[in-house]
């Protein structure tokens, strides 16, 4: 399989479905599948056959975040990189974004669902935000986006103890907007979108700019801050013993570090 088979593109009946198909790695994003996902989230503002994008993986597995050894040997360079567009294109389409999440949805698999403008759970659907554990920090702008959308208390639940959390529990905190069965996930996502093709696209574009536009510049300052941020712990040594301790199947031991 290539990198292009990575990434499934369609466009059907006014939805550009972005299929992450890289099942063998639980779809962990490497710096390709960025680039395609940002590509077409762009070309999809200027495509009028588009009315809505929707982003999908597997029955069983959304994203698992990124392929961490793909993002060490071609370490992001600033905005224009594949991971600078994508998460650009996340907080800037104009499309109605729509995510249909079941299985793990880990560190970036569940950030990009706070760019979107409904998401759809599976009841098998794990979230996680690992970032501290890894010896890391957000991403996706999601230390400032979580807290306003579930609190600050428990945002600092999820984001420092980064523990797992399942599909009504997303529900509940407004993370998603509904959860169903997992065999019917599909079907009753597409009943929503379609109601959303239906919808007069240029009501849907003013409204979806009123409700994101204030908070635009903040958003695009804390994406820079946690960018730069973010690759610096990449090299720190509480990460290093993270994932040496991930390889070598162990507890990490973060008593040295102070």
């Amino acid at each position: 399989m290539t990198d292009s088979d990575h990434v499934l593109v369609s466009t059907a009946d006014g939805v550009m479905t972005l299929q992450l198909n890289r099942l063998d790695k639980k779809n962990a994003l490497t710096v390709a599948m960025y680039q395609t996902l940002a590509d077409n989230l762009f070309a999809a503002d200027d495509d009028s056959a588009v009315r809505v994008v929707v982003i999908r993986g597997g029955d069983d597995c959304f994203c698992s975040g990124n392929d961490v050894m793909d993002f060490m040997q071609n370490p992001p360079a600033g905005e224009d990189s594949s991971v600078g567009q994508f998460l650009r294109a996340l907080a800037t389409t104009k499309k109605p974004l729509v995510a249909i999440v079941d299985g793990l949805a880990i560190g970036i698999g569940t950030t990009m669902l706070l760019h979107c403008d409904l998401v759809y759970l599976g009841e098998k659907a794990r979230l996680k935000l690992p970032f501290v554990n890894l010896g890391l920090c957000p991403e996706a702008a999601s230390s400032y986006l979580l807290p306003r959308l579930v609190g600050p208390a428990k945002a600092a639940e999820l984001l420092l103890l980064g523990e797992e959390f399942g599909a009504h529990e997303a529900v509940n905190l407004g993370i998603a907007n509904a959860a169903f069965q997992s065999e019917t996930l599909l079907a009753d996502a597409m009943v929503m979108i379609q109601k959303l093709v239906a919808q007069p696209p240029e009501a849907i574009r003013v409204t979806k700019e009123l409700m994101r536009g204030p908070d635009r510049a903040a958003i695009a300052a804390v994406m820079q801050a946690e960018f730069e941020q973010f690759m610096g712990r990449l090299m720190s040594p509480e990460a290093a013993e993270a994932f040496q301790a991930f390889a070598e199947k162990r507890a990490p031991d973060f008593s040295k570090f102070d």
